[in-house]
């Protein structure tokens, strides 16, 4: 009841006019930029960030959150009628809604998807309400032994699940943590990784390492695999859904949701994993399997409603415990930090108007994205029409104004320039970006963390397992570690077993 009642006063701050405003600017912003190729909710979140300084926390969470949605509607938008995934989430949507839009049904695929992330995101906002406020108060009982576990459970989780290999996930949480590591050690005072500069004494700002890794490095890869000869869009018409569509459609739109919504809130890379696997249950559920591959409806309503669930998810996570489960997060996370707001279980005691203000404007900005979308689709196609060139040219461009509106020095764009650098050796290499974000966030905080629990215990190891919680995490980084091995042990206890009977067959025989 008491959330209830938040949630209303919720809707009271979120429905003012300026409010209003904000979420209908972060829709259009946040579906304009997730159109453009290459771009997804990161980069689009990462880019406006420095445009938001001018703005009170509420009205800049309230547009950060249109454009977190915005953008994922934009990135399957892009993958329908390109081919052209705009974030490694909008990948499932271009299995089934590029061939639906060869063969002219474009239009149905786009409404499939906005009604999908209409439906995902509303029931995802839903359990949001109902759990982030329990999460909380349990969360409040939680010591620095227990936060650190939590921590590391994320540094593992994640460079497990994303990228080619564990070990390039873990190189590039090591970049990460070396970037954290810039500036005053919080404790001693003392300067790291500065070279004797004044200007790297207070650490490297959390905004540029975003922007310079997902926007710059993503535009230098671009431009050196521009091709010459770029597909031309495909016409679309007016998204709308007949009787036959909405039979296929209804049934994934509810489950998908139940799918991406706990992988949003669990620290396990965000919406790819569970779009897949929605994708996959709609393959094994479906009454038309054999359309799957060339164009089924079914293929695109349950991933895109499980991608929006999973974005609700995550904010469980950010609001209540200060963990950011994917690179969105990570950089509203930075928001936060920019405007000094610590996300963790005392921010909704202490932030009600900012939080419940936020929750009630997902729903807000919802029905803003259904509404503006659907009608603007052939709109957004147009934009797919701008020269990559110019498209990259202006992402430096602005890159390079938000940077140097962070701190007003020349220094920042040095910084800049040098770690978009290293975001294009990173793709160059298959390192996934995530872990480094993740790494130079909670770098700093899971140190400070470990230290704590240390003094408590007066140096001993023993004071990181001296809670049962700490215990139960630590289990869980085990198994997540140990899976891989415990996997092929029992493929090989299996092959003998499988030997072994061949063996006695044909010896019996």
């Amino acid at each position: 009841m008491d959330s209830l009642n938040s949630l209303i006063d919720g809707f009271g701050t979120a429905l003012t006019p300026m409010n209003l405003l904000w979420a209908a600017i972060g829709v259009l912003l946040g579906t304009a930029i997730g159109v453009l190729p290459g771009i997804g909710p990161a980069m689009a979140v990462a880019l406006l960030l420095p445009v938001t300084y001018g703005l009170d926390p509420t009205g800049a969470f309230i547009m950060f959150a249109g454009i977190y949605y915005g953008a994922m509607f934009g990135g399957s938008t892009t993958s329908i009628l390109l081919n052209t995934p705009g974030e490694s989430a909008a990948v499932v949507a271009a299995i089934e809604g590029n061939p639906m839009a060869k063969s002219g049904r474009g239009a149905q695929a786009l409404a499939a998807a906005a009604i999908g992330h209409f439906a995902g995101g509303m029931i995802g906002t839903i359990l949001l309400v109902v759990l982030a406020p329990t999460v909380a108060s349990l969360a409040i009982g939680i010591g620095a032994p227990d936060y650190f576990a939590i921590m590391v459970l994320a540094f593992i989780a994640v460079t497990s699940v994303l990228g080619a290999s564990r070990i390039r996930g873990i190189a590039s949480l090591l970049i990460g943590l070396t970037i954290g590591l810039v500036g005053l050690d919080q404790m001693t005072g003392q300067q790291r990784l500065t070279f004797g500069s004044l200007q790297l004494a207070d650490g490297v700002d959390v905004v540029i390492v975003a922007v310079g890794l997902f926007a710059i490095g993503e535009a230098l890869w671009v431009a050196a695999h521009l091709r010459r000869s770029t597909g031309k869009p495909i016409p679309v018409g007016r998204p709308w859904l007949g009787r036959t569509d909405l039979k296929r459609t209804w049934k994934p739109w509810l489950r998908g949701p139940a799918i991406g919504f706990p992988f949003g809130a669990i620290p396990a890379g965000g919406a790819e994993i569970p779009t897949f696997l929605s994708y996959v249950t709609e393959k094994r559920l479906s009454k038309h399997r054999d359309q799957f591959g060339k164009g089924a409806i079914e293929g695109v309503a349950g991933p895109e409603a499980a991608a929006s669930a999973s974005a609700a998810g995550t904010l469980v996570s950010m609001l209540t415990l200060g963990l950011p489960t994917t690179a969105v997060a990570a950089v509203m996370l930075a928001a936060f930090q920019q405007y000094g707001i610590q996300p963790g279980p005392l921010l909704f005691e202490r932030e009600p108007e900012l939080v419940w203000g936020l929750i009630a404007s997902l729903f807000v900005g919802m029905v803003l994205l259904l509404a503006l979308n659907l009608p603007l689709a052939p709109v957004w196609a147009k934009l797919l029409r701008i020269p990559r060139p110019y498209l990259y040219a202006g992402i430096l461009f602005f890159a390079a104004v938000g940077a140097y509106a962070v701190g007003g020095e020349s220094l920042d764009l040095v910084i800049l320039l040098v770690i978009g650098l290293i975001g294009f050796g990173m793709r160059r290499y298959g390192l996934p970006v995530l872990p480094a974000v993740i790494g130079v966030i909670l770098g700093p905080a899971a140190e400070q963390q470990l230290r704590r629990a240390l003094q408590i215990s007066d140096g001993s190891v023993t004071g990181l397992v001296n809670t049962p919680f700490s215990v139960t995490v630590y289990v869980i980084v085990v198994l997540i570690v140990a899976w891989p091995l415990i996997g092929r042990l029992i493929g090989r206890v299996r092959g003998g077993r499988n030997a072994a009977e061949e063996s006695r067959t044909v010896s019996g025989g």
